[in-house]
This record gives C-alpha cells, sequence and structure tokens, in this order.
C-alpha cells in the first residue's frame, strides 16, 4: 500500500471537518432504461452526527393571498427570513411529492461563495421545490429562481433530481457575500445510464449548446472568469475545476463512493460514452488509483452504462456498501478488531511515529440519521406510482420499507417529533436501529450477518416482482381502470395506501424490536446459542433454560496475527 502524505491527510481532514447536517451524504441515480421495471429511482444517505432520522410529510394545501412562508436553515433550525407563499403547494413525503418528483443531494463545500445575507439554504431549496413542481425540469428552473432571488448561504451542492421520465444531477454554488444567486450546471442522465455522486462536484465539461441535455447558468463560465478561477477558452470549462477542485480528500473520502457504487452495479467494467461520442468499456480498476487519491489527472465517467437492469433491492444494498472486495476493504485490517467490524469512529484521520493516516469513508456509516430509495414509476397513476422506501440509521443494519407518496399520514415509528437525538423514544424507528447497530458493532461479523439476513427476508417480501408491493400495486391499478381514476376513487385508493404503508411499517417496527431482544440473548457475552428452524434457541433435553450448541467463535486471523504481533512475547504458552 501506498503512503498517505501529510498532505493528503490534512486535506481529508479539512475536507470532513464541518458539521453541517448533510456534511458526507451519498446519492446513487438510476434511469428508467436503467431499471429492472422501468422506474426511475434515486437513493439518497442523509449522514450526519446532527441528523435525527423521521419522515418529513406535508399535506397539499392552498393558500391565501398574502400569505408568507417562514424560512428555516435545515442545518440549524435557524429562522432565515420569509417568501411570499404559493397560491397551491403539492403533498410532500421525505424527499419526494405527490407528482413523483424525487431530489437528493450531497453537499460538497467548494470554494468560499456564501452569500450570509441569503435565506434560501439547500435544504429549503429542497423541501419548497418539492411543495411547488411537477417535473425534474420545473424543479431546476424553481431551485434557480428561488436561490437568485433570495440568495443562497450554503455551500456548494450537488442535487439528485429525478421524475417519471428524466433524471438530472445538477452542481450548484453561490455567488460570495456580494452577489446574491448561484451559478450552475445541470446534466439530464442519459437513459440507459445510471449516475453517483458523494460530497464532490461530479459534472466537469459539459456540452454548451445541448439544452435537452444540459442547462446551465448564464453567467457560469464569466463569473469562473471573474473571480480568477478559469482563464480557458468556453469549451474547455470544466464547473468542478472551477467551483470545486480535486483533491486527495475530495478522491477518496468522496469520489470513492461513486466509485464503488459504479464498481459494484456494473459488475466491475464501466462503459460509458467517450469525449469522440464513441461507447468503450474499459475495467473499473483502471479508475482506482483516481478513487484512492493517488492519479487525481485521471477523471472518471459521469455516467456509466451497468451490466445488466438495476432493481430497488440492487440500489438498497449498494447503499450498505463498506468497500468490500477492494484495497479499501474496512472488515479486513487491524483497524477492523477482532470481529470484522467495518467502521471507524471519527475522526478521519491519525497520526503515529510522525506519519498520517486516514480512516476510510465508505458509503454505508454509522452516522446516517435516514435513507431511502424512491422510485418514481411512470407506468403507473401518481396516486399508486411513487414509493419511498424509507429507512434510519446505518443502512447496513437497518431495513427499508415501502411508503406511498400519496398517503394520508406517516407511521408512528417515523413520525416527526417522535424523539430527537437527546431524547431516546421507545416507538422510534431511528432510536430501535441505533439499539440494534450499536450492537451490532460489537461483535459484527457474527450480529451483521444475522441482521443482514433478517433485512433481506423482509425487503425480498417486499420489493421482488411477486412481492407484497407488487400485490398492492395491481390491486389499486384494479380499481383505478375500473373507475377511470375518479376523484371519489382516487381518494379511497389513497386511504388503503396509507393503511397498507402505516401496517406494513408499524408491523416492522416490532418486528425489529423483538429482533434486539433476540440479539441480546443469542450473541450475550461473546458466545452464539443456536436456533432450530423455527427460530426457537435449542436448549437441553434437561432444561428449556439451558443452551445446546453454544458456541465460542472468538477472533478472525487478522486480530490473532495484529495481537501476537503487539503482545505475543507475554500472551505466548509455555
Amino acid at each position: 500500500m501506498r503512503r498517505f502524505y501529510v498532505a493528503c491527510a490534512l486535506a481529508l481532514t479539512i475536507l470532513l471537518a464541518g458539521s453541517a447536517r448533510s456534511e458526507a451524504c451519498s446519492n446513487v441515480l438510476i434511469t428508467k432504461g436503467a431499471s429492472v421495471d422501468g422506474s426511475c429511482m434515486v437513493s439518497y444517505a442523509a449522514d450526519s452526527h446532527w441528523l435525527y432520522g423521521e419522515l418529513y410529510f406535508t399535506k397539499a394545501a392552498r393558500w391565501a393571498p398574502g400569505t408568507m412562508l417562514k424560512i428555516t436553515e435545515w442545518d440549524t433550525a435557524k429562522p432565515l427570513g420569509e417568501i411570499p407563499q404559493v397560491p397551491y403547494t403539492f403533498q410532500t413525503l421525505g424527499n419526494m411529492n405527490e407528482h413523483q418528483l424525487i431530489i437528493g443531494e450531497t453537499t460538497y463545500g467548494g470554494r468560499a461563495l456564501e452569500n450570509p445575507d441569503g435565506i434560501m439554504d439547500y435544504g429549503s431549496l429542497i423541501y419548497i421545490t418539492l411543495q411547488r413542481a411537477r417535473t425534474a425540469r420545473e424543479a431546476i428552473e424553481t431551485i434557480v429562481s428561488l436561490a437568485n432571488e433570495y440568495g443562497y448561504p450554503s455551500e456548494g451542492e450537488s442535487f439528485s433530481i429525478a421524475d417519471t421520465e428524466e433524471v438530472w444531477v445538477m452542481d450548484l454554488i453561490g455567488k460570495g457575500k456580494d452577489e446574491k444567486g448561484i451559478v450552475w450546471v445541470a446534466r439530464r442522465v442519459p437513459d440507459g445510464y445510471i449516475c453517483a455522486h458523494a460530497n464532490q462536484s461530479r459534472i466537469t465539461r459539459f456540452p454548451l449548446n445541448d439544452p435537452e441535455n444540459c442547462l446551465y447558468a448564464p453567467d457560469v463560465i464569466s463569473f469562473a472568469r471573474k473571480m480568477g478561477y478559469f482563464d480557458g477558452p468556453d469549451e474547455e470549462f470544466s464547473f468542478r475545476d472551477a467551483y470545486n477542485p480535486l483533491d486527495f480528500g475530495g478522491a477518496r473520502a468522496c469520489d470513492a463512493r461513486a466509485w464503488s457504487a459504479f464498481n459494484i452495479l456494473c459488475d466491475g467494467k464501466f462503459t460509458y460514452v467517450d469525449e469522440s461520442g464513441n461507447e468503450v468499456s474499459r475495467p473499473a480498476s483502471d479508475w482506482l488509483d483516481y478513487a484512492m487519491g493517488y492519479d487525481l489527472k485521471g477523471e472518471m465517467p459521469l455516467f456509466v452504462k451497468p451490466s445488466r437492469k438495476i432493481s430497488v433491492k440492487d440500489v438498497a444494498d449498494v447503499m450498505r456498501d463498506h468497500f468490500e472486495g477492494t484495497p479499501m476493504d474496512m472488515t479486513v485490517d487491524a483497524g477492523a478488531g477482532g470481529n470484522a467490524l467495518p467502521y471507524r469512529w471519527r475522526p478521519m484521520s491519525f497520526s503515529h511515529n510522525g506519519e498520517h493516516y486516514v480512516n476510510e469513508r465508505a458509503i454505508a456509516t454509522q452516522q446516517t440519521g435516514f435513507w431511502f430509495v424512491a422510485q418514481a414509476r411512470g407506468y403507473l397513476p401518481d396516486v399508486i406510482g411513487g414509493v419511498e422506501w424509507f429507512g434510519t440509521d446505518d443502512a447496513a443494519t437497518s431495513y427499508l420499507t415501502p411508503i406511498y407518496a400519496s398517503t394520508n399520514k406517516v407511521p408512528e415509528c417515523f413520525r416527526e417529533g417522535n424523539g430527537d437525538l437527546l431524547h431516546y423514544s421507545p416507538t422510534s424507528s431511528f432510536w430501535m436501529n441505533n439499539r440494534i447497530a450499536n450492537a451490532c458493532y460489537k461483535m459484527y461479523n457474527h450480529m451483521g450477518a444475522f441482521v443482514r439476513a433478517e433485512v433481506d427476508a423482509f425487503e425480498n417480501s417486499m420489493m421482488s416482482s411477486e412481492g407484497k408491493l407488487a400485490e398492492m400495486d395491481a390491486r389499486m391499478l384494479d380499481k383505478w381502470n375500473k373507475t377511470d381514476g375518479k376523484k371519489r376513487t382516487v381518494k379511497k385508493i389513497r386511504k388503503e395506501l396509507t393503511k397498507f404503508s402505516v401496517r406494513t411499517a408499524q408491523d416492522q417496527f416490532k418486528r425489529w424490536t423483538k429482533l434486539e431482544e433476540i440479539l441480546l440473548v443469542k450473541f450475550i457475552d461473546g458466545n452464539v446459542k443456536a436456533q432450530d428452524e423455527n427460530g426457537d434457541f435449542c436448549h437441553s433435553e434437561y432444561s428449556n433454560g439451558i443452551p445446546d450448541g453454544l458456541t465460542q467463535p472468538g477472533y478472525t486471523d487478522k486480530w490473532k496475527e495484529a495481537t501476537a504481533k503487539d503482545n505475543g512475547n507475554i500472551l505466548k504458552s509455555r
């Protein structure tokens, strides 16, 4: 393994030193031509040590003339100001609205171009836009209009924006303290392709005369010239290089996650369109040095074609990645301890004997507040088509449950205000998933695998083509077709979809509460108790309170090697 130089470690430390709520998020974007069922998908992990996992919900509403909307900063709950309300706002569920519009984000920081007088922070841009826009293109227009009119106080952002037909990735950043608006570029993901971003601007050069596939601020290049960020020909302008120059941290802690998502979904081979317009395929390993921050001269493709059609389960499992099977695999070095723990507590770097090192940042992380895979399914009416598969806390040990975007209410386990980071709630999914995750961290290779099997069983029962969601879709579509979507029928469908969403979530929450008890009993004190095919604990023939088949798996070979090297003279048997 190559040495991590001082400057590299410092770059990573600086990159991750902020305390923004969504400081380290990951998004995967799937076009309908790349998906198994023809849906557009966006995944989002809202990762921060300051974020509580709950499902935001606002009902559609009409507003009287003169009504004002108060703007509150998403990161801090700080009041920023107010703006005129529009006459009608759409229902939103999490990061999706009733018209199947989806918006996710990752913060990349970039140049220090925040406008301290602006009132439209990045979180407000997302959730206000969801209330006002029907399509991805409308969303881009709304985001730009709001930021330009009211000012943008946040750092640089990448937005994932999808509707039933199109998927877009949008990079934007403010203009500093003296100007109110933003500079930005938005590119449509070609149908049949996928995209990913993770706290690093991904749009480099872009077509200047292709409005069907690329939109941008009229001053995106001239502003960079004025600020001294760029001085070449327009056709060579790169948004990333001007506004968020890539460094070691941007590659290793950020683009490495996008590389890993591509690596998994493309089965180790990236197929993309080169600068000459030709579709070419190359091994994912060709970009490994780039992803690891060793060779920043390379440029990973923005869009790649997956090797197969992608399912919602595929995307969910990508969000559980710890770089397994790559040189960055977090389960195999001594830092994983005796039970292959794929997590490193913060800070993200450390020093030893004058050398500087980094802790990996994978897609799955302990500080996730909430995460989702949202589907816009244009082959179904809006009332049925929009689904947000929603979960809380660490994706690797939590499950996704389907919530229809047209639901009338959210489940109690996800309800806003049901607990917070300083107040425990026994009825909160966030707290229960934290209990399970933190239990698994002590004996991860055994407990994590046990929990993952439970996750897979539930998700497969819901997500498969013959699963429970598909059954519900078919029933509701039959009702829709028989009545041509009359208003009374839509109301009945929404009622049934709400009942399904709430019951499914609450039933699974009850099973997860029971699972925590099972984990305690099964894995107490480093032991592993056997269970039969019915899940009952095996016991002695004389007493059902005395375990039978109890094992003590001990530690990994890596731990044994490291411990023997460190303290073998004392521990060695004689």
